[in-house]
Formats: C-alpha cells, structure tokens, sequence
C-alpha cells in the first residue's frame, strides 16, 4: 500500500508541475519560410493565387498521389475550398480553404483544418514581394497549441518537423515561377 501511495504522489507532483510549466509557455506556434524566384512578381502570384495553383507545388501530394480531393467555391475566390481524404495516415484528412486575398499586396491567407491522424487548425498564408528583377515568396502558418499541450514546444523542433516539406513546396514552386 505505501508503494502505491508513493507512485501516486509522484505522478500527483509530475502532473502539477506539467501543469504550472504549461501556464508559462505561450500555445502561439509560427513558421514561415522564404525563397528568391528569378521571376516577376506577377508570375509568382498566379502561381500562388488559387488553391488549385498551390495544389501544383504541394509538397504533401507526394505522401499520397491517389488521394481523394473535394474542390468547391469558386477557383481563386475567397471560399475557394479543398478538401482531401486519404487512406494513408501521414496525409490523413482536411480541408483547406481562402479567408483573404490581396492581389495588390500580392499575400492569399487560408485555413486549414486537420481531421486526420490528429484534430488542429492552421491559419497559412504566402506572399511575395518584389525583389531585384524577381520576387521574394514567404509561405508560413500560424497555429495554436492548446494548455496544458503547451509543453510540447519544448520538445518539438518546426524546422526538423516541417522545415523540408515547405523547402520542397518552395522549391518546386520556384521552378514553375522560373519555366520560359
């Protein structure tokens, strides 16, 4: 019984001390990465401008080429949505769709919604701006990490987690700006 109690109490004090580290670590989660394109802006943007543009360069297409897409709304207009089902669980469940576009400032904002393996939500956006003869294009996501979860920040490295996927979508993003 006294071995009992002792195991309790020290998960009873794991827990609250998960608990107080929790309260201090802010749940704001933010990445962006940024690529150069030897390419006008404009060119960039249509590239960028529509959901079915950025399918085109998706670096997650590869987790699963067969997967299941819904599309709906109108192509390039706010509420333009996707939505996508696959069998396999690294590209699990969701759907993404526009909530801003400023074709003068060049930046589409979006959300995303995460079903499978795990629920969450994203907000994501890219923009490009004008750089030399070319453009700059920022692609990033903002999410939040709900408490007491907030001590996963601690352990979780954004660049090791998703830092080649957006390098991938950048790059082949680049590649369809830069084709004559």
């Amino acid at each position: 019984m006294k071995v009992l109690k002792g195991i309790i109490l020290v998960l009873a004090s794991v827990l609250i001390l998960w608990m107080v580290v929790a309260a201090f670590i802010s749940g704001d989660c933010v990445y962006e990465k940024s690529i150069s394109i030897n390419a006008p802006t404009e060119t960039v943007w249509h590239q960028t401008n529509t959901l079915k543009a950025m399918d085109q360069w998706s670096p997650w297409n590869d987790l699963d080429p067969g997967m299941k897409k819904d599309w709906s709304g109108t192509t390039g207009q706010i509420g333009e949505k996707v939505c996508w089902d696959s069998q396999k669980e690294a590209a699990g469940k969701g759907c993404q769709e526009i909530k801003k576009i400023d074709a003068a400032g060049k930046r589409i904002d979006t959300d995303i919604q995460f079903l499978t393996p795990y629920k969450s939500e994203a907000h994501t956006y890219v923009k490009i701006i004008p750089e030399g003869s070319g453009s700059k294009v920022t692609w990033g996501f903002i999410s939040k990490i709900p408490y007491p979860f907030t001590v996963m920040k601690m352990f979780t490295n954004m660049e090791g987690a998703i830092g080649k996927d957006y390098q991938k979508g950048l790059s082949r993003l680049k590649e369809l700006s830069e084709k004559p």
